[in-house]
């Protein structure tokens, strides 16, 4: 049996097909004739996006548009006119096309892999797909194509690019093994489009699997099953045929209010990173949207995104969700999201540095910006504020200042916005949660960010493998800040909601009924399954369940009895 990270629900049954890279090595050489190896690589770079235009369409066909756009995001990377033009001083100082291209997209996967953030680090795996795909034309290598695999296979490679899952044929492919990546992964997204049971960072899964042997892929509980017996078969089938029922069953949540056993209502929102994802959130049946993380905006370009651009992004959300609940958390980049255009310094510590609201209110001309976009939209829907990385009240009443001073400006120029417009905080930090009840008393709402909580709270990075073991929103520290920002937020009478991970969580559901929450703020495939969670509680269970778990002091013993009663 081998262990990885459970990455797309479902389990799969079928025979390995382990995809061999082709080699891309090549001999470095100085070239002569700069001005035709520049075009060279000019002509490998419209090769490549071509093959992707078709690759994103083919995509688009299978999964959606948000799956698409993964792909169309690669030709935005390679076109990027930093990139190429860096690349091509390069060939003109002599090297080659192949050289220059692998030194500048190395650079950036460097940058990338360094970062701190989950979302940063995920694009290193495009910048090494980009790569792959462009040199693999310079050197003539044909790419690896997975689209005549037969019924029945189970995909086992080192890095599931999104350009290998393009080619996939869902009704042909059982299962997906890999050696690397992880839940927020793009293989994982695109696996959890396509819903195909995918385990990821499977130590050595290519050297340990063979071609044609038979293995079970647990994309539940993050485990493969290598030639299992006629026990195992039977079991595992029998697991699949119930969790496939039951997926079949959660239609019948769909169009129905997010209501407790006993009665309880729920906001079921789902988390966002661009206004096109809005249309996920509806068609997932999201009753709106928790946390729309606006850094994607200012991602993949240039140079910082004018009033106008955002406005248009923000309106455009807005009206696809129309009356419904539209969260804007405001830009959280710098530090760990490094963006070129900005400037920063490089900092020792980026996560704990100059960063989200931290950089906004040093950079006031920029963070005002957005403030007005957000405001200007707020005319067109239910608009909320957020500020992200809030660690004293002194950050809170300095954002709020800014948001009157904007106002302001926007009513001398009789430009329309909501006078109403809520502010609340992304409780993501040990230190706000201390002092929750002090921000309570000057928010219109608390996000519970428990990715970021999690982490500051057990001072680890979920990155590291060797540290992982500790990041847990079930620690018996974590529950407790959690518990406390709740309670702060209904003791002031302010809604409390969750954004991070943890609000899909099946053990953390009955804990948060308990606690209070008001919110859950989701992955929209998530949105059924939480919904029909909810709908099994009542809140004298949950308040059972949240008594025994906080008299326990270890995430273990936390876990196994949690096992036991969901």
């Amino acid at each position: 049996m081998l262990n990885g990270t459970p990455a797309s629900d479902g389990i799969g049954i079928g025979k390995v097909l382990i995809i061999e890279e082709h080699s891309l090595e090549y001999t470095p050489k100085t070239v002569e004739d700069t001005d035709a190896e520049s075009q060279r690589f000019r002509n490998a770079v419209d090769e490549f996006c071509k093959n992707t235009l078709e690759q994103a369409e083919n995509l688009r066909k299978s999964t959606g548009d948000k799956e698409a756009e993964i792909l169309e995001g690669h030709i935005a990377i390679i076109k990027d006119p930093y990139l190429c033009g860096e690349i091509e001083k390069l060939i003109d100082d002599g090297q080659c096309a192949e050289s220059a291209l692998e030194h500048m997209c190395d650079m950036f996967i460097a940058m990338f892999s360094a970062a701190d953030d989950e979302l940063t680090k995920q694009r290193a795996a495009d910048v090494r797909d980009i790569k792959t795909g462009v040199l693999s034309i310079l050197l003539g290598v044909q790419e690896v194509k997975i689209s005549s695999a037969p019924s029945g296979t189970v995909l086992v490679a080192k890095e599931l690019t999104p350009s290998m899952t393009a080619g996939i044929n869902k009704d042909n492919i059982v299962g997906i093994i890999t050696e690397t990546g992880g839940k927020t992964s793009h293989s994982a997204i695109l696996a959890r489009a396509l819903e195909i049971p995918a385990v990821l960072s499977v130590e050595n899964a290519v050297s340990k699997l063979e071609n044609g042997q038979q293995v079970i892929v647990d994309g539940i509980e993050g485990i493969v099953i290598d030639s299992p017996d006629e026990v195992q078969l039977e079991n595992y089938t029998q697991k699949r045929n119930a969790f496939l029922t039951e997926r079949r069953e959660l239609e019948n949540y769909r169009g129905r209010k997010t209501v407790s056993a006993s009665g309880e209502e729920y906001e079921l929102f789902c988390n966002i990173g661009k206004p096109d994802d809005a249309v996920k959130t509806v068609e997932s049946d999201g009753e709106g949207v928790g946390l729309f993380r606006t850094e994607f905006l200012f991602m993949d370009r240039n140079s910082i995104p004018t009033e106008d651009e955002q406005f248009d992004a923000y309106k455009k959300a807005a009206l696809i969700l129309k009356d419904k609940s539209l969260i804007i958390r405001t830009l959280d980049i710098g530090g760990d999201k490094d963006l070129p255009y900005l400037g920063l310094a490089k900092e020792e510590n980026p996560f704990m540095g100059f960063r989200a609201i931290r950089y906004c209110l040093k950079n006031r001309d920029l963070f005002k910006t957005q403030l007005r976009a957000i405001l200007r939209a707020s005319a067109f829907g239910d608009i909320k504020i957020m500020f992200p990385l809030i660690t004293t009240v002194d950050e809170l009443r300095e954002g709020k200042a800014l948001v009157e001073e904007v106002k302001s400006e926007l009513r001398e120029k009789e430009i329309k916005f909501n006078e109403n417009i809520q502010v609340g905080v992304m409780m993501e930090t040990s230190s706000a949660a201390v002092i929750a009840d002090l921000l309570a008393k000057e928010a219109d709402f608390f996000s519970i960010g428990t990715n970021d909580l999690t982490g500051y709270t057990m001072a680890c990075d979920r990155g590291n493998s060797d540290v992982s073991y500790l990041y847990s929103a079930l620690q018996p520290s974590v529950l407790r800040l959690i518990k406390h920002i709740i309670e702060c937020g209904v003791k002031n009478d302010i809604p409390v909601g969750m954004c991070g991970e943890a609000a899909a969580n099946r053990m953390m559901i009955p804990l948060l009924i308990s606690f209070g929450l008001t919110e859950f703020s989701v992955s929209a495939p998530s949105v059924l399954k939480v919904r029909k969670t909810i709908s099994t509680w009542t809140k004298n269970e949950a308040d059972e369940v949240a008594e025994k778990v906080m008299s326990m002091s270890s995430e273990k013993e936390i876990f196994d009895y949690l096992k036991t009663v969901i």
